[in-house]
């Protein structure tokens, strides 16, 4: 079994995989389950990099001890703190009271207040080195990324990144751990999802981390969630710099809310402009069944948005307006943006849309579409003018990309 956990070397995936929960944070949908990733390093001095989440912790031990045996662990570095990665900690401490934390200056403080563990810990700043026998592993802050307390851990002897949660995905593992194992297109897509719905906000820090280690010879990434990247490292660092850029594609989200269809219709229209003007990837979500996890990868996916929405007591319909304060949230930059929205008797979504695009300061295109009650041809031939300016700016700005 031993040859199925191994990265490289000694150094093994010992990690589980979660088929049930619904949710992950209680807010984002995993129709693929996720994976929460853990990696033993079995040395003249064993090292285990992060834990799982607790509720798989029978799993968990028995992994670790079909690679060990009854050797002790001499260190648990702990890269990041959220519960699904540190979850562990204690009934590790339990298992092996001799083991000794390795963190930096805000891990230890949380592992206290999250589980009242203390103990010997080894302090770890910004470039350290710890020498377990052949492994030297070297540690890099990356605060933020998403949590205060991250860090990295490179192995500077197999060229190994334990990256915390920095490119990872949902889903599974099924089966295979490393790349070259699997078919991995589903998880680019997933990872899109995950990267909007839970680091997005952080751009400028994954920006300082993706700087940090760009000197270093990275081969192989294991992340605490979805596979661990070798074959396509370069790939998956390739998305977390265009992400945390807010680089988006040549494309257009709609977003919309509708209570009656008539907000629907003149997204319909404005989608058809956007076909008949040459864009190819057009996405449209409405707001009442698109889950805002998969409305949030597709803003941080494409360029173009356009956000469409019926006044609702003088305010924006609230569904579009959860979604938005999310975008908002996130601090989404560089997208170009139009809008439209009708009403029956007094109008309020249109200028509370333009409100919002000037808020994130994105660029807007096009007259606004404000339709009352049903969708007249002049109002339609609206919609379809919305649709060709937003076309012919993302066009520019692809003719001008590839110059």
């Amino acid at each position: 079994m031993e040859h199925k956990t191994r990265i490289k070397g000694n150094v093994h995936y010992v990690g589980v995989n979660d088929r049930n929960k619904h949710r992950f944070e209680g807010m984002w949908p995993l129709p693929y389950g996720v994976s929460y990733n853990s990696y033993l390093i079995d040395d003249e001095m064993v090292a285990l990099v992060d834990t799982v989440d607790i509720c798989y912790f029978e799993v968990y031990l028995r992994k670790i001890k079909q690679v060990i045996g009854e050797r002790p662990i001499n260190y648990l570095i702990i890269n990041h703190m959220e519960p699904d990665h540190s979850g562990s900690i204690r009934l590790i401490k339990q298992h092996y009271p001799e083991i000794i934390i390795v963190g930096n200056k805000q891990t230890f403080g949380m592992i206290e207040g999250f589980y009242g563990v203390t103990g010997e810990q080894y302090l770890v700043k910004e470039g350290d080195f710890l020498a377990l026998g052949h492994h030297k592993l070297r540690f890099y802050m990356t605060p933020m990324v998403h949590w205060p307390e991250v860090m990295v851990t490179y192995d500077v002897t197999d060229k190994i990144v334990f990256s915390a949660d920095a490119f990872g995905t949902y889903g599974t593992l099924d089966g295979g751990v490393i790349d070259t194992e699997m078919n991995v297109e589903h998880y680019w897509e997933e990872m899109i999802r995950y990267y909007s719905n839970i680091v997005g906000k952080y751009g400028s820090p994954v920006q300082r981390a993706l700087q940090k280690l760009s000197g270093l010879d990275i081969q192989t990434i294991c992340s605490t969630h979805g596979p661990v990247w070798r074959e396509y490292a370069s790939k998956a660092i390739d998305i977390y710099d265009r992400m945390s850029r807010y680089e988006g594609e040549e494309g257009v989200v709609i977003i919309y809310g509708s209570m009656y269809g008539n907000t629907e219709q003149m997204a319909e229209a404005i989608a058809a402009s956007l076909a008949d003007n040459g864009i190819k990837n057009i996405v449209m979500h409405n707001v009442s069944k698109s889950p805002s996890s998969y409305i949030l990868k597709d803003v941080f996916k494409y360029k173009g948005v356009i956000v469409g929405s019926p006044t609702y007591s003088n305010q924006l319909f609230p569904e579009v307006e959860a979604v938005l304060s999310k975008i908002e949230l996130r601090e989404v930059k560089n997208r170009i943006f139009g809008y439209f929205g009708s009403f029956t008797w007094a109008g309020a979504a249109v200028k509370r849309l333009a409100a919002f695009g000037e808020k994130m300061k994105w660029e807007t295109v096009g007259t606004p579409v404000e339709q009352k009650q049903g969708l007249s041809a002049t109002k339609y031939e609206e919609c379809l003018a919305l649709g060709k300016e937003m076309a012919g700016k993302l066009k520019t700005i692809n003719d001008k990309s590839n110059l």
